[in-house]
């Protein structure tokens, strides 16, 4: 069981910076090509909700890794 986390501990943190990476690149894909200023007020907000399933993802990298951590 304890090699199940490990490798979902792995997974979540290699699918939350891929997904990081997609959220940058779809932000930027999506609004530089017509880029003013309505979109550089918005641009924190926008961003902040293409990174939210990353988060999600590394939340779950964190919790899987303290998971089973041996006390002392």
């Amino acid at each position: 069981m304890l090699n199940l986390h490990k490798f979902l501990s792995s997974l979540f943190l290699v699918l939350s910076i891929i997904f990081s990476i997609l959220g940058i690149a779809f932000f930027l894909f999506l609004f530089l090509p017509e880029f003013n200023i309505y979109w550089l007020i918005l641009a924190p907000v926008i961003l902040t909700i293409y990174q939210l399933p990353a988060v999600g993802l590394f939340w779950l990298h964190k919790k899987f890794k303290n998971e089973h951590k041996p006390s002392l």
